[in-house]
């Protein structure tokens, strides 16, 4: 497993997540706006995103970390290499 994904793995553990996810994305894919009903904290483990949220946009690279608030409206970008992220919940 490598490091960034293991080392978020732990720090989520430690934090109580629900539920902890890893996924990718080939370059240049979207996601429209939307936004979850509960607190997300994201990963890059490879690759990079870019994250478009109210306060502007959060660019992630590997071991770059976003937490993203339960009712924020938000949209990504995935960068020219695709992407792969760990992800997890929280309530």
């Amino acid at each position: 497993m490598p490091v960034y994904e293991e080392r978020f793995r732990e720090d989520m553990a430690r934090a109580s997540a629900d539920a902890v996810s890893t996924w990718a994305n080939a370059p240049g894919d979207l996601y429209a706006p939307h936004s979850h009903p509960y607190r997300k904290v994201l990963c890059c483990l490879e690759g990079s995103i870019v994250f478009h949220v109210p306060t502007g946009d959060v660019r992630l690279g590997p071991g770059d970390r976003i937490e993203i608030e339960p009712g924020s409206r938000h949209s990504a970008s995935v960068g020219p290499d695709g992407v792969r992220c760990a992800e997890a919940h929280f309530g």
